[in-house]
């Protein structure tokens, strides 16, 4: 079988540097959020990625962006020194154009992970246009920043968290544009002493995909329907039933637009709570059907 950060494509989420399931590795940081943002910068396609996180010594931001083959064009980290300012900006040189990098997290509201949920703003501004604008206080930002709206604004690709539990594992998730916030849960008794586990994905309470026999099926893929469209579930539980007591399981929503997917997930979902065989290897996604993607690292509860 596949390795599971191999089904990604290069428009999709990359895992494979953060990935956590392998061998002898030590268990990294769990108050971690990445969000990957794809734009248009010096007429090239690049990748913005806001990382939040948090330790001993408190909140810590870093803004990177990097170029379509991966390579750091420039970065900006606050570090949770810095945090006690909750404000400010930083301008950068990249081929004699200023980026500016400008953050307002003074009246931030935070629970308990480490991304904020509202009363803040971080804003990417280039050549007097906001490149990307993130958080709930737009009209601050602009007044701030003095940009104007760029028509090629960025757009959210993917997201990576993790999460930790006992038997559930719960977060938000967006799927679309503007769309709904959901409630995603991820229920599994793996940990139990079951002789036949199973798992279960909740998306607000309503269960959408239920997998039995888990030992046979730790790895797999399923289609869903969210807000009335395609959602593809990858999962990998394998630490979970046989690794290492650091490892996590690794779970990926990837939206899909492909009307194929669409029917077929119609009649699958039909009866969410029934049983089916998992797929023998991950797909690569289609890059005109690529979307959204969710990567959650679910990491057992001490």
């Amino acid at each position: 079988m596949r390795d599971f950060p191999s089904c990604f494509g290069e428009n999709g989420v990359q895992v494979a540097d953060a990935s956590c399931s392998s061998l002898g590795v030590s268990k990294p940081s769990q108050n971690c959020v990445t969000c990957v943002y794809k734009c248009k910068l010096l007429g090239k396609s690049c990748l913005i990625s806001i990382v939040w996180s948090k330790n001993l010594m408190g909140q810590c931001l870093s803004v990177e962006i990097d170029d379509a083959s991966h390579q750091c064009i420039c970065k900006v980290d606050v570090k949770s020194s810095l945090f006690s300012k909750r404000k400010g900006s930083r301008s950068l040189l990249v081929n004699s154009s200023k980026i500016e990098v400008f953050w307002d997290l003074s009246v931030a509201k935070f629970g308990s992970g480490p991304e904020p949920l509202g009363g803040y703003y971080i804003a990417v501004v280039f050549k007097g246009e906001m490149l990307l604008l993130v958080g709930d206080l737009r009209r601050e930002a602009f007044k701030k920043t003095g940009a104007v709206a760029s028509i090629c604004s960025a757009r959210l690709i993917s997201k990576r968290e993790h999460i930790s539990g006992k038997r559930v594992y719960g977060t938000k998730a967006q799927f679309w544009d503007n769309g709904q916030i959901h409630d995603l849960r991820i229920e599994c008794d793996a940990n139990s002493s079951s002789d036949d586990p199973s798992l279960m994905v909740r998306v607000d309470a309503k269960t959408v995909m239920r997998v039995d026999h888990l030992q046979w099926k730790f790895r797999g893929n399923y289609t869903i329907l969210v807000d009335g469209l395609p959602v593809e579930v990858f999962w990998d539980v394998h630490n979970w039933l046989f690794g290492p007591s650091l490892g996590s399981a690794v779970f990926m929503f990837q939206t899909s637009f492909s009307a194929e997917k669409c029917w077929n997930s119609s009649s699958l979902c039909d009866s969410p709570a029934s049983s089916w065989s998992c797929s023998g290897s991950f797909r690569e996604p289609e890059l005109p059907g690529l979307g959204f993607s969710l990567v959650l690292y679910a990491w057992k509860s001490e």
